[in-house]
């Protein structure tokens, strides 16, 4: 009977070993570490994906931005498997000690992986540099032109604009082409063929 409950603990023990082995880890994507190069770039490196890992790296250095991106499959490697947060932190020690965190960095390589396969080593896939202020500048520029474009568009439309011409009434036009017609009738009636124009315009301003 005691070998029985014996055998039994061992038994309920065994079980409770293999569950806390096949449970999963804490995946390190979304994860953001600062760290600083050795001539003392501000850097943040950042991870995301899941089998195959992403790693961008962001300094700043005098004035200038710099950055670059890895890819790779880290999960390969047991080691990273078991704490992923420690093989990020021994890559971010590497980092430190360099005086530029993109350059003479095409693969990252740390002792805790050094075995594994060479699918699980962050490749270099990408890299830049600009100015800090890169940005600012870009807006700037932006609200010049659109303020520009609206000085123009307000001097155009005052350029094109028509003059106002005084409103004649209806009333006055129509009694100005009756006196005209009435003394074109006179000067037909009183005054020789190439005479009418000459006697039209005189009878018009003797009737007002």
């Amino acid at each position: 009977m005691k070998s029985f409950a014996l055998l039994f603990l061992v038994v309920i023990c065994g079980m409770g070993g293999l569950g806390q082995k096949l449970k999963p880890k804490k995946r390190s994507s979304g994860e953001v570490i600062n760290f600083r190069t050795k001539t003392k770039d501000v850097c943040t490196m950042s991870m995301s994906g899941d089998e195959e890992m992403k790693l961008r790296i962001e300094c700043k250095s005098q004035g200038m931005t710099y950055w670059c991106e890895f890819t790779g499959k880290p999960s390969v490697c047991r080691a990273f498997r078991n704490n992923p947060k420690i093989y990020w932190n021994q890559i971010a020690m590497e980092l430190r000690k360099l005086p530029h965190a993109c350059e003479s960095t095409q693969v990252l390589k740390i002792t805790m992986c050094q075995k594994a396969p060479s699918a699980a080593l962050m490749k270099q896939i990408a890299a830049g540099m600009e100015p800090e202020d890169a940005a600012n500048q870009v807006k700037s520029v932006q609200k010049t032109s659109t303020s520009g474009r609206g000085a123009g568009k307000s001097s155009i439309k005052k350029i094109l604009k028509p003059p106002i011409l005084p409103l004649i009434k209806p009333t006055q036009r129509s009694q100005g082409s009756e006196n005209e017609t009435e003394a074109m009738k006179l000067a037909r009636e009183h005054c020789w063929e190439s005479l009418h124009g000459f006697c039209s315009y005189i009878i018009g301003i003797f009737r007002g």
